[in-house]
């Protein structure tokens, strides 16, 4: 059927721009609003919807900045089987947004999750820069940062905890962690006992009114933190870069110990435990690639052993 100007349905009118749908990640203030900025301000207020982790976190910065918008909870319980309609959407032509509850999306974060889905499905993905938890306390700490890796949380049992620390022994440059204030004590507990002759600083409360940075040897810093009680705010641990010899020391006791093969070894029980608590074969081979520096392929097709020797048992 023709329109009067001639178009058709379904197809754009003289003139008209076609509506291309697109993920949009927008990265928010973590602490403090005036950190806001308006690229981000602009790319809310151009979304049909804005996925979040907490939707009260999100309408509290949105009702900040003026804007009134249709939000969807996607934390990291629901994401994973709500991007198929996400996607769907915007292939559709919608254009949605995913802000976190803090901090640039996809840096320890669920967003990640929707932009592999997205960029998979060939859907356009557009980043607004913003402010990062860890790359602020790694500046805010003093601690060289020439070389730096983000490990993001660290185990939660001592045990994993320690050994995991032991493989980031000789990593060449600082070690960047976050983590919660009800563990943040036997994190640094830990910390101290793998490098016990380096400076760590604890970063809390970044930007906000009661910013906060600890600096000091890691025995001290954690007999300080455990003396002072739990604290509050959002966590940052930098731990120093190796010394010299603290990298000739790691090398002669990866020889020493048969590294790789222990780091194989870590890497079949981390699977296994993965299984275990239910997690999908290619989240385990997503997250644990990452850990271990392997090749996503490589470890999907561990898990996949791992799942057929577990079956058989």
């Amino acid at each position: 059927m023709l329109h009067g100007d001639g178009a058709r349905d379904g197809a754009p009118r003289h003139g008209a721009v076609p509506r291309t749908g697109k993920l949009v990640i927008v990265g928010t203030p973590i602490g403090n609003l005036g950190d806001l900025s308006p690229r981000a301000v602009a790319a809310f207020r151009a979304t049909d919807a804005i996925c979040c982790e907490d939707t009260r976190v999100t309408a509290k910065l949105l009702a900040h900045a003026g804007i009134s918008k249709p939000l969807m909870r996607c934390d990291e319980n629901v994401i994973a089987a709500r991007s198929e309609a996400l996607v769907a959407r915007m292939e559709a032509g919608d254009v949605l947004a995913f802000a976190s509850d803090a901090g640039m999306p996809g840096v320890s974060d669920p967003g990640q999750v929707l932009v592999d889905a997205a960029r998979a499905a060939g859907v356009p993905v557009e980043v607004i820069p913003g402010p990062v938890a860890c790359i602020t306390a790694l500046v805010a700490s003093g601690i060289p940062c020439e070389h730096f890796f983000f490990e993001g949380f660290l185990p939660r049992k001592a045990g994993e905890r320690t050994r995991r620390l032991s493989q980031l022994a000789a990593v060449p440059g600082a070690l960047l962690f976050y983590e919660s204030p009800h563990r943040v004590a036997a994190t640094l507990a830990s910390i101290a006992a793998v490098f016990p002759a380096r400076e760590v600083a604890l970063c809390r409360e970044l930007t906000k009114l009661h910013e906060e940075v600890l600096r000091a040897p890691a025995p001290e810093l954690a007999a300080l933190v455990d003396a002072r009680g739990e604290l509050k705010g959002e966590m940052v641990i930098v731990v120093a870069p190796p010394s010299v010899e603290d990298e000739l020391a790691a090398v002669s006791a990866a020889a020493a110990s048969g590294a790789p093969e222990d780091r194989d070894a870590a890497l079949a029980h981390d699977i296994e435990e993965a299984l275990a608590q239910g997690k999908s074969a290619s989240a385990v081979a997503k997250e644990l690639s990452q850990r271990y520096s392997r090749r996503r392929r490589e470890v999907y097709g561990l898990v996949l052993a791992a799942q057929e020797r577990i079956g058989g048992r």
